[in-house]
């Protein structure tokens, strides 16, 4: 059986190519890939920032969802044609963080469709151990989405949002825009600090507080809408530096910041901040399996408007356009690739 692949050739190219389907090998799925979506690290990719990790040869994508179609031997709890979602994690299960019980900053971690191969193709095969089971009824493009919405419930989580706290989102992409979501969703009030209007005006359409700081004082804003406290708990999800220096300048006392952004270059840190208000700082990075389950019962209950959410889905094979509209496109959310089948 041949199966169509997009592959990553540098140069902001990708190639469509047949590929021929491998049976999964013991302890593996091979799935029918349904919907792959694009996010910020695929365009990292496309746009040469990671051509030293990722090589000329490979296929990425791993925002995905889709059905299994063959199982290899000594797997057992799937059936063939049950839609699934993969959480795209393979850790060692050896090093220090294993064996604590942080799989998901294991030291030696593969990121599936970065470090291997990816979801932009019909048929692929990953370790048994990263399949979730989808709920019935679950319409496979917003299934897509739960990845990245599993990424912001493992922020909020780490953040742990209470009931009533106010809440500063440093930046409005899909990320931030699911991070305010689910904040709000645990009782937060939430701000969204973004430059780009389009955004702004999605946040706002989805009931946020916002701010833009091109053209407002952003901390002043926070403290205005704060009472004067400032935000007990900030994101910075922009990768900037000026996200950064809001970070610190808009949140309370005590108040507790999630870094969730990565940044390009090593950000400067007003530490002074973090002595004279008694700040914290958290790290978070990707998503265990609970908070896979979690984005799946908040998708269920309809916490994300998927369908303003995705704004456009692209067949597999304009994905070069996909990718050369998307960088040019300053009023998509998520775009999205279908790469076979219908919804569920």
């Amino acid at each position: 059986m041949i199966s169509q692949a997009a592959v990553y050739r540098g140069d902001k190219t990708f190639t469509l190519e047949q590929k021929q389907v491998v049976a999964p090998g013991p302890g593996e799925v091979q799935i029918k890939v349904a919907y792959c979506g694009i996010c910020g690290t695929d365009l990292h990719i496309y746009l040469g920032h990671m051509d030293k990790r990722v090589g000329f040869e490979r296929t990425i994508g791993h925002e995905m969802s889709g059905t299994v179609s063959a199982l290899g031997d000594g797997v057992s709890g799937f059936t063939i044609d049950q839609p699934i979602v993969v959480r795209p994690l393979d850790h060692c299960g050896d090093c220090p963080a294993c064996r604590a019980g942080h799989e998901h900053i294991c030291h030696n971690l593969k990121f599936i469709g970065i470090d291997t191969e990816g979801a932009f193709q019909e048929y692929w095969n990953v370790p048994v151990h990263t399949l979730h089971a989808l709920p019935d009824g679950l319409d496979l493009s917003h299934a897509a989405l739960i990845e990245p919405l599993a990424v912001a419930c493992h922020d909020v989580d780490r953040a742990r949002v209470a009931k009533d706290e106010d809440v500063l989102v440093i930046g409005g992409g899909p990320i931030g825009l699911l991070v305010a979501l689910v904040a709000r969703h645990a009782g937060g009030n939430v701000i969204i600090s973004e430059i780009s209007e389009n955004r702004l005006a999605y946040a706002a359409k989805l009931g946020f507080k916002t701010i833009n700081p091109k053209t407002e004082d952003a901390a002043d804003q926070v403290n205005a809408l704060t009472g004067g406290k400032g935000a007990d708990v900030v994101f910075e999800v922009s990768g900037s530096q000026p996200g950064v220096d809001l970070m610190t300048a808009a949140a309370s006392t005590r108040g507790r910041i999630v870094m969730v952004a990565i940044h390009a270059n090593k950000p400067a840190i007003d530490m002074f901040q973090f002595f004279w208000r008694e700040l914290e700082l958290f790290g978070a990075r990707v998503y265990r399996p609970e908070d896979y389950d979690r984005a799946m019962k908040l998708l269920s209950e309809g916490v994300v408007d998927c369908n303003s959410f995705i704004t456009d889905i692209k067949p597999l094979a304009d994905i070069q356009g996909a990718f050369e509209a998307l960088t040019g496109n300053p009023s998509a959310i998520k775009s999205m690739i279908k790469i076979s089948g219908e919804t569920a």
